[in-house]
């Protein structure tokens, strides 16, 4: 395999992969319970000096392609492994000098497209992937992440049109990955885990590649009712590197399965500084604990949710957390559906049915719970 391309693809498959690039080449480990601590975030201070001296790099050349996807992924990284989306905002500040311009650099346009994306801006990530393979036909992580975009908008047929271009670049093994993604979304379980089985086996298989597959495997297998399978693929992904979408997907997992206290327990290195998507985790786990913390934690992740409303897009673009806060957390079902029906508007991954399904299910008025299930139905 391309390393550029795998390096690329580490960062251009978010939500799938979301790596950050110091867990990527950390010591594989295997948990020894689902509790023990996986993840303590770094802050060391040669990752400063070597983000400064970036920042000053592109600050001197700021047409500089590479300088400034360099930088982007940089900040998008971090803003993956702290689970908040304000360094998001630094990533696109890296790409603004080829903002409105006709001429862009397809790797800058894919960038720009991937942190839309993270900001969950779906149709501006699709359109500027589509750009991207205009002006090149072959590139593989653009085809990909544009069937990932695809794919979250529930539009299947179309997602596996772009995992057919990445076939047609050359890389087999996440084609065949990206639609075996799709069929179990479809529902054809048995044939889409058979595929990614197979995948698993290819030798020499980078870390961050058999991280995504098995986090395929894990979300389908949950969803199949299949919890022993799930988590046993669930454990072995988060022993790769506990990157922000593989750990908070496990969290969810073990939400679902009625273990906060594991929640809580995973969280630990994260408790004084959590990011947006721990926070929400910790609101949680800490209601349905009675922790002494969920107090706090409530009244943050509220004043979180209230300055991203102030922000252009922001109530919508983050309706899916703001409808479980709102379930979850302060038990405003009316609210939560409103904001289950909005998500809905922007992705519609089977989280987002489920989530809707859940919050139409805690509608206490008969005429309101009606309707929502007949939305689910629709939806479904």
């Amino acid at each position: 395999m391309n390393l550029r391309f795998f390096q690329l693809l580490l960062f251009c498959l978010a939500p799938c992969l979301a790596m950050s690039p110091l867990s990527s080449n950390a010591r594989p480990l295997t948990p020894a319970s689902d509790t023990e601590v996986v993840q303590t975030l770094p802050t060391d201070n040669t990752t400063r000096r070597a983000e400064r001296a970036q920042r000053q790099a592109l600050a001197r050349s700021p047409r500089a392609p590479v300088l400034a996807v360099a930088a982007a992924e940089s900040y998008l990284n971090l803003a993956r492994a702290q689970g908040d989306a304000r360094a998001a905002g630094l990533a696109l500040g890296a790409l603004q000098t080829w903002e409105g311009a006709a001429q862009v650099p397809t790797e800058v346009l894919v960038t720009r497209a991937t942190v839309a994306q993270y900001l969950h801006d779906f149709s501006g990530a699709e359109a500027m992937l589509k750009r991207a393979v205009q002006q090149q036909v072959n590139h593989p992580q653009a085809w990909l992440t544009l069937a990932t975009v695809q794919r979250v908008g529930g539009h299947y047929a179309a997602s596996d049109a772009s995992c057919e271009g990445v076939l047609r670049s050359g890389q087999r093994l996440h084609g065949l990955a990206c639609l075996a993604e799709n069929q179990s979304l479809r529902g054809e379980q048995d044939a889409a885990r058979a595929q990614f089985q197979q995948l698993l086996q290819t030798p020499r298989l980078p870390s961050g590649t058999q991280q995504w597959l098995l986090t395929s495997v894990a979300e389908p297998e949950a969803r199949a009712g299949r919890p022993d399978a799930a988590r046993a693929a669930w454990l072995q992904a988060v022993a790769l590197g506990a990157s922000g979408y593989t750990l908070d997907g496990y969290l969810d997992f073990l939400l679902d399965q009625g273990e906060p206290k594991a929640v809580l327990a995973l969280l630990t290195p994260k408790v004084e500084s959590p990011g947006d998507a721990a926070l929400l985790r910790l609101a949680i786990a800490g209601k349905q604990t009675a922790d002494p913390r969920a107090v706090g934690w409530r009244t943050e992740m509220a004043a979180r949710i209230e300055a991203s409303r102030v922000r252009p897009g922001g109530a919508a673009t983050h309706a899916r957390e703001q409808a479980r806060f709102a379930l979850d957390v302060l038990n405003h079902p009316g609210e939560a559906l409103a904001l289950a029906r909005e998500n809905l508007k922007l992705q519609r991954e089977p989280v987002d049915l489920g989530l809707l399904a859940r919050t139409a299910a805690a509608q206490t008025k008969p005429a309101e719970r009606a309707r929502a299930e007949a939305e689910f139905k629709q939806w479904r």
